[in-house]
C-alpha cells in the first residue's frame, strides 16, 4: 500500500489567496489603516504566510504590529468563515484524482500549514471531508499562535501507524517535495494551470492533478 500526501492551499483547492486578501483588507480597515490589498498583490504575494503580507504592505510598522495584524486575521477568518466559503472552490480534477484513490488499495492523508480548527472547515467547503476524515487530516502548526508538529514529524507518525511502501507526496512547494525527500518517497510539485512552479527539484512538475494517478 502507497501513502499519497496532499497538501491542501494551492493544491486541492483554489481561492483561499482571494480570502486573504479580502480579510486582509477588512482587518486594515477595522484598525484605521487606509492601506488595501490590491489585485495585483494576489499573484505577487501567493503563497506566502500571512504575517509577509503585512510585512509587504507595512514595511515600517514594528514585527509586533505585523503580528497583530495576523492574528486578527486568523480571527476574522474563524469567526467568519462565510468569506472564505466564498471565494474557495475544489482544484481542476481533484474531486477526480481523489476518488480514484479512495477507490484503490492505496490511502491518502492531507496536511496543511493551517491551524487545526479551520482545517475541517477548508475541507467541509471543498467537500472533502469524505475523503479526509478526522484520522487523515492532519494541520502542522507553523503559525504563532498554534505552534505544533511539523509536516515530517506528523508524516512519520503516520508511517509508523501504518504499513506503507512507499510515500508519494504531492504539493505546491518546496517543503512538500522535501516531505517526500525524507522518506525516500516520490515527489510532485504541483501548479494550478494559470500559476508558474516554484524552485523545487522534485521528481514531476505537473499542472493536472490527474497525472499523479500513474501511481496506481
Amino acid at each position: 500500500m502507497n501513502l499519497f500526501v496532499f497538501d491542501f492551499h494551492g493544491t486541492l483547492e483554489q481561492g483561499t489567496e482571494r480570502a486573504v486578501i479580502d480579510i486582509s483588507n477588512r482587518v486594515l480597515e477595522q484598525h484605521d489603516y487606509t492601506h488595501r490589498f490590491t489585485e495585483t498583490d494576489v499573484d505577487r504575494l501567493y503563497g506566502l504566510r500571512w504575517i509577509k503580507y503585512f510585512e509587504d504592505l507595512l514595511p515600517h510598522e514594528s514585527t509586533e504590529r505585523h503580528r497583530e495584524l495576523e492574528l486578527a486575521c486568523f480571527t476574522m477568518s474563524s469567526q467568519n468563515f462565510d468569506i472564505v466559503r466564498k471565494h474557495i472552490k475544489p482544484a481542476p480534477y481533484a474531486h477526480e484524482v481523489l476518488q480514484a484513490i479512495a477507490q484503490s488499495p492505496h490511502d491518502q492523508i492531507v496536511i496543511s500549514n493551517t491551524q487545526p480548527l479551520s482545517l475541517p472547515r477548508f475541507l467541509d467547503s471543498v467537500d472533502m471531508t469524505k475523503y479526509f476524515p478526522k484520522s487523515h487530516a492532519f494541520a502542522a502548526g507553523n503559525h504563532v499562535d498554534a505552534p505544533g508538529q511539523s509536516k515530517e514529524e506528523i508524516l512519520d507518525r503516520k508511517m509508523k501507524a501504518g504499513r506503507y511502501q512507499r510515500v508519494i507526496a504531492i504539493g505546491d512547494s518546496p517543503q512538500d517535495v522535501n516531505l517526500a525527500k525524507a522518506f525516500g518517497g516520490t515527489s510532485y510539485l504541483y501548479a494550478h494551470p494559470w500559476r508558474e512552479f516554484k524552485e523545487a527539484e522534485a521528481d514531476f512538475r505537473i499542472k493536472d492533478l490527474r497525472d499523479v494517478l500513474r501511481e496506481l
